[in-house]
């Protein structure tokens, strides 16, 4: 079978590796991919939004499969457009995706199906969020823009001037664009973080190992929020109990009540986590592999990722085996560039991966790379992700920055202090 994975980022060099593995694939295609997929898979110079080329394709080229990876074709009914083309494909329909498309769906339909959230209240206008603020009492919240913002467009704040001018910038400088024609402030929740996804075909939901992000920019969970500067699988934050906990009040009642909404769920349900002293509390979910949770948990899989995803398509998951996994905890370090979240300077020389690549339980995926004149160079500002297994978090830890160590380009830098978060717990 010919597969054909949509996207350019880590996630899809990720799925690109993985997939490759399995016996049953013939050939694997990246639209538009990176300087990494091109090692795993060919790459295809067409945008990860462009529908219509993308169908055009997967014709001419006898596509058994499309696996979309990013939330902006998903949200745009790109699953949809494939479908009503007779061509198979793995991801949420536009109306499931809206989950993540839109914060004020997802907040209310978390509401509705009374799963566990923040308390929020949701605004049309930056002159609404306002007048809201000023009635409240000084109290920590959370400021996001209803639309996706890569990642970027949820502000914690620890107080009302910081809200203000969260919502200024949403509202008045627009810098998400139209992602902030509505707003949505919470309360802040306190406790761990973690990332919970799960695989379902919209009846049977499949757990997989719970992983830990790191969205602030620097170390200590400081600076601005990213799209994801690491990650760590699994986390001892859940356990067995706490996941059982967690299926039961979130992932069970948001697909039973997108099923009787008539939005079925299929594809990749990322539930982002507090762990709170009151128990799980959703933050957000996403829709599809997180970037950087994709990386460590592929890692670790030992399933042959094409048969789960067929199984989703064909919604028999209830037919698979349980999935395999190497006991080996996974650590994946992001190397950005510099400036990043803001405005970094693209084009540099990436030098020393040959050398990361030697070092044994070490994968280097690209996000943000391309090769200009046979050289890779950074294009994204998340340019790699750097990742190891290891017998335990600190040595897996240990592993991935030996392999950042051998890494260099100009004004590259990465968090030093991922996974540390796991060392507190037993």
């Amino acid at each position: 079978m010919n597969v054909l994975i949509v996207g350019n980022g880590g996630r899809e060099h990720a799925l690109a590796w993985k997939i490759a593995q399995s016996p049953r694939v013939e050939r694997v295609f990246v639209a538009p991919g990176n300087a990494g997929t091109a090692l795993e898979a060919d790459n295809v110079d067409i945008p990860a939004t462009d529908t219509a080329r993308i169908i055009k394709f997967a014709k001419d080229n006898g596509i058994g499969l499309t696996v979309v990876g990013p939330e902006a074709p998903l949200v745009a009914g790109m699953v949809d457009a494939l479908q009503d083309a007779g061509l198979r494909a793995f991801g949420p329909s536009k109306a499931a995706a809206e989950l993540e498309g839109s914060k004020v769906f997802c907040k209310d339909m978390l509401r509705h199906a009374d799963v566990p959230t923040a308390d929020y209240h949701t605004f049309r206008d930056g002159k609404e969020a306002l007048s809201f603020l000023e009635d409240r009492e000084e109290t920590p919240l959370v400021v996001k823009a209803d639309g996706l913002a890569a990642g970027k467009g949820v502000m914690v704040c620890s107080g009302r001037a910081e809200a203000r001018e969260a919502v200024e910038r949403i509202a008045g400088k627009r810098e998400f664009g139209d992602a902030g024609n509505r707003i949505v402030i919470e309360e802040r929740l306190v406790g761990q973080e973690a990332s919970v996804l799960a695989i379902t075909d919209g009846r049977t939901i499949i757990t997989l190992p719970a992983a830990q992000d790191h969205k602030a920019a620097y170390d200590n969970d400081e600076g601005p929020n990213t799209g994801g500067m690491g990650a760590y699988c699994p986390t001892p934050v859940v356990d067995d109990a706490l996941m059982d906990r967690i299926t039961e009040l979130v992932l069970v009642p948001t697909v039973h009540h997108m099923k009787r909404a008539r939005r079925p769920f299929k594809g990749v349900l990322y539930a982002g986590l507090m762990i709170t002293k009151q128990g799980p509390k959703v933050l957000e979910y996403n829709v599809r592999f997180g970037d950087p949770e994709c990386q460590p948990l592929l890692m670790r899989l030992k399933t042959d990722l094409m048969d789960i995803m067929e199984a989703t398509v064909d919604g028999r998951l209830d037919e698979l085996p349980p999935l395999e996994w190497d006991p080996r905890p996974a650590v994946c370090v992001v190397m950005a560039s510099e400036g990043y979240p803001g405005h970094y300077e693209r084009g540099h020389i990436i030098r020393g991966l040959d050398d990361a690549a030697k070092l044994p339980d070490v994968k280097v995926f690209h996000a943000g790379t391309s090769t200009i004149d046979g050289s890779v160079v950074n294009t994204g500002g998340r340019v790699l992700g750097v990742t190891a297994l290891g017998d335990t978090i600190s040595q897996a830890k240990l592993q991935a920055y030996k392999a950042v160590k051998c890494i260099r380009w100009q004004g590259a830098w990465c968090r030093k202090d991922i996974s540390d978060k796991a060392l507190g717990h037993g």
